[in-house]
């Protein structure tokens, strides 16, 4: 600190220079602190920015709580109020005012009761008492709705009001039971393990008006939280204001920001269920009566359809009778032409009747006829092949065979005519007159020489 007063002796800050020294000082020179005070000048702008002063008897300093911090309140904060607040001391640079960034804030007094509920609220939720897996959904149409309040409650009023004008025809039975005090946890308890163990209504409401922390207590103890997360039926949350918290918020099956607003969470619109009637009820009428045209038009074509039975044998034994006419007229005319077309027959087949005898002479001159021609023909095609015989034997290659020739050919049946065809190492079949045998050529053609003539 000396080091740094000797320089600011000995050097010339500027403005802005001087008070970002200031603020680097006072942010890492003092810790997180809490202050006490109480709210003045508070102001919520649109962009959740909350600026207001601390101040006691002797002093004020201005304050900021930005929106993330400021949306983590449980309480709402207002002019006149004592609070604790968990600041960083800083300096606004720009204006060279002095002032707490707000971190966290609480009523004053009460931070014993908060970390009472933030300790009890953490240890329930590690055993699942709030998890959402485990809500229940509120009846659409519950037939009776409970009440766990206080009869002298200004919500019991409030609530009944507003049932009496949703669903009047609902009957509500209220469990009464103390809001507020000592003794009376264990006894909101108590009501609602009642009205469990009764089973005789389809919905719970716990309720009551605001107040401040001290006030709602009675809904921040275990006890209470234990018996909604144990009742039967569901329970809805009505306890102070919209800013307000509790035990029974986290553990009931649904939340309401107040009690009335409870009450009409549970029930439903009576004006909006008499409108969705009669919409119902018109849809019905049209219904009834599109079906009911669509019958009577089906009734007046089976109508137009339908026949007396006599009307229709009638008819039937008049259609049977033409039926009969034909037939008869049919098979009598078919019966007419083919006993004509039989006689005309039996006539054509007199006519034609063949003379047996005479055809049986005239196919014995045929039959001599035949063989003295078959006969002739064999002996001059004899004749003919003798000769031809004789015109081809000096043509017979067996013949030319039968005077010392061969036929040489290769293993795949082509002839060899010449002797520079043959290469040594070739195999060669030479057919000779009576039989043929298999060669192997050793030498090639060997040059030969002109001889003299």
């Amino acid at each position: 600190m000396k080091t740094d007063l000797s320089i600011a002796q000995s050097a010339v800050f500027s403005v802005t220079q001087l008070n970002r020294k200031v603020r680097t000082l006072l942010e890492t020179g003092l810790p997180q602190l809490w202050v006490v005070g109480e709210i003045s000048n508070f102001k919520r702008y649109d962009s959740g920015h909350c600026y207001f002063s601390l101040k006691d008897a002797g002093a004020q300093v201005r304050c900021v709580m930005f929106r993330n911090r400021a949306g983590l309140l449980d309480f709402q904060p207002r002019e006149g109020l004592q609070v604790e607040a968990r600041a960083i001391v800083t300096l606004y640079e720009a204006r060279g005012d002095f002032q707490l960034t707000i971190e966290a804030m609480r009523p004053a007094g009460l931070g014993a009761l908060f970390e009472r509920f933030e300790a009890l609220k953490k240890q329930l939720a590690g055993e699942g008492l709030f998890d959402q897996d485990n809500k229940r959904p509120l009846p659409q149409y519950p037939k009776a709705i409970g009440i766990v309040t206080s009869p002298a409650a200004a919500a019991l009023r409030d609530v009944l009001a507003t049932l009496a004008r949703r669903t009047p025809n609902t009957p509500v039975i209220l469990y009464p039971t103390p809001v507020q005090g000592l003794d009376a946890a264990p006894q909101i308890a108590n009501a609602i393990r009642t009205a469990s163990q009764r089973d005789e209504v389809d919905v719970l409401i716990v309720c009551r008006g605001g107040g401040s922390l001290e006030d709602l207590w009675s809904f921040n103890e275990e006890v209470v939280a234990r018996a909604i997360a144990a009742c039967n039926m569901p329970v809805v949350s009505g306890v102070g204001h919209e800013t307000d918290f509790t035990i029974c918020d986290f553990a009931a099956d649904l939340r309401a920001p107040t009690p009335t607003a409870a009450a009409e969470l549970v029930s439903r619109n009576r004006q909006e269920l008499l409108n969705l009637l009669h919409h119902q009820q018109q849809r019905l009428v049209r219904a009834f009566e599109r079906e009911l045209h669509n019958k009577m038009l089906q009734v007046d074509q089976l109508g137009r359809r339908l026949q007396h039975p006599g009307q229709k044998l009638a008819r039937q034994q008049a259609q049977l009778q033409l039926l009969r006419s034909r037939f008869t007229h049919r098979f009598h005319s078919q019966l007419i032409e083919r006993q004509e077309a039989l006689s005309r027959l039996s006539l054509r087949l007199k006519h034609q009747a063949p003379d047996l005898q005479r055809q049986q002479l005239r196919l014995a001159q045929l039959r001599a006829a035949l063989q003295r021609a078959m006969h002739g023909q064999i002996q001059s095609q004899r004749q003919q092949i003798e000769q031809a015989t004789l015109k081809l034997a000096p043509w017979n290659p067996q013949t030319v065979l039968a005077r010392g020739y061969a036929l040489v050919s290769r293993t795949d049946g082509t002839l060899v005519r010449q002797a520079n065809e043959v290469r040594a190492g070739d195999t060669l079949n030479v057919q000779f007159a009576d039989e043929k045998i298999s060669v192997n050529v050793n030498q090639g053609v060997v040059e030969q020489k002109e001889l003299p003539i």
